[in-house]
């Protein structure tokens, strides 16, 4: 465990830390909110928020920000929404947050049920849990009047899940160049540290052609068969294992009926890595196996009509990688090690993080405390024994990068 914690300086700012009697009583603070951090968490819930229609529930966040005294809050043009608790020094600029949107379409009943301890609601963990505890630690710096030497961007983004690309935070970013390090939060446990983004490149690929009775018009191109040349080639593709690089058809459709050259098909392409430049690479030659396939497909044909083939993005999410001795992460290690968990280095996953790594700004995504399971089905729950930790480990990360007057300096460099 010790071993992922390398800096002899992260291991002092957070002992110096851990015996201060402010940060003490905010931990305890902390723990003592868990059931009102629980009843944010399912109010916050309870308010619809699929991708694109984040607007109602960005309101109601919008105003407990207010609430909790957060200065310059605003919403941009896509939906975010943000404040600024301003430090006291030089110090660098963090952002702490959470998505607004979940997977579910409007419709989807959203309201909690409690059963066995757990709570069950579509988005009660991701990302209820982590809209509530950005609440949280915002509630407990202001309780305690804590001073940081940098400033804190406290809030909220639009379209992280699904065909939202991450929309909320590109905007962000576009608007914002000032930004030292980034904090998103998620559900999970305290202990994982997520500090590498897997990007994303997906695809609609059509394949259209003339059409005919299977047994009339027999000899004309087919838009199916075209789409299949594709499909097993892209099979046949090698990609890495490190860094992990992957490809799948996720899905098909086409043609009207067993005895129809089909006039139409579709599929439906997810390319995933770790690395921007492996990622690009299998794009080309996905790309490429495309093309090739109508041309073979006209080729064994000879024909006049013609496939032709249509080509549209339809998600994009940058890849991102950085060096687990970077400062931000060994802040979320130590901090994890202090409340009492054993640090690990999660696997690489998609989250809003993806952007500011792939920009080379330090980010991390770390785990909002509690059990949880079904994401993105109608069973998803929420288990809040003892989930005050995440909340905890997220403020004692944000402390120590920030770097708190008197006490500490901040780990994050200021660059920007």
């Amino acid at each position: 465990m010790s071993d992922l914690i390398c800096d002899s300086n992260v291991r002092e700012v957070y002992k110096s830390l851990m015996v201060n009697p402010l940060v003490k009583e905010s931990l305890t603070f902390i723990e003592k909110e868990n059931e009102q951090t629980l009843k944010e968490q399912i109010e916050l819930t309870e308010i619809p928020a699929p991708t694109f229609q984040e607007q109602v529930k960005g309101l109601d966040y919008k105003k407990r920000l207010e609430q909790l005294g957060l200065e310059d809050i605003h919403t941009d043009e896509v939906g975010n929404v943000f404040g600024v608790r301003r430090g006291k020094g030089p110090g660098p600029k963090l952002v702490v947050c959470a998505h607004l949107d979940t997977v579910f379409p409007e419709g989807t009943d959203v309201k909690a049920q409690f059963s066995d301890g757990k709570v069950y609601a579509p988005g009660i963990a991701d990302d209820g849990r982590g809209l509530a505890v950005v609440l949280t630690v915002l509630k407990t710096f202001q309780e305690y009047q804590i001073e940081t030497e940098g400033d804190i961007l406290f809030g909220a983004t639009v379209g992280e899940e699904g065909l939202g690309d991450l929309y909320g935070v590109k905007a962000f970013f576009s608007n914002h160049h000032d930004i030292d390090g980034f904090i998103s939060i998620e559900p999970g446990s305290p202990s994982r540290v997520t500090y590498l983004g897997t990007g994303s490149r997906r695809y609609s690929v059509t394949y259209r052609g003339p059409g005919g009775h299977s047994f009339g018009e027999f000899g004309l191109p087919s838009a199916i068969h075209a789409c299949g040349r594709a499909v097993g080639i892209i099979s046949k593709l090698e990609t890495p294992d490190d860094p992990k690089t992957t490809f799948t058809v996720g899905t098909i459709s086409g043609g009207t009926s067993v005895n129809t050259i089909a006039a139409e098909a579709n599929m439906v392409i997810d390319l995933r890595s770790t690395s921007q430049d492996e990622l690009k690479k299998l794009e080309n030659d996905v790309l490429a196996i495309i093309d090739e396939a109508a041309v073979e497909e006209n080729k064994r044909w000879n024909s006049e009509a013609m496939i032709k083939v249509e080509i549209k993005l339809v998600g994009d999410r940058p890849a991102g990688t950085q060096r687990s001795d970077t400062q931000i992460v060994q802040a979320a290690l130590a901090s994890t090690e202090s409340v009492g968990f054993e640090p690990k280095l999660a696997d690489s996953s998609s989250t809003d993080s993806n952007v500011p790594i792939s920009l080379g700004i330090p980010a991390v995504t770390l785990g909002g405390g509690g059990e949880f399971g079904g994401v993105h089905t109608l069973n998803e729950y929420f288990d809040p024994t003892d989930s005050y930790y995440g909340a905890q480990q997220v403020f004692l990360t944000v402390l120590g990068l920030v770097g708190m007057k008197g006490v500490s300096q901040p780990l994050l460099e200021k660059k920007n």
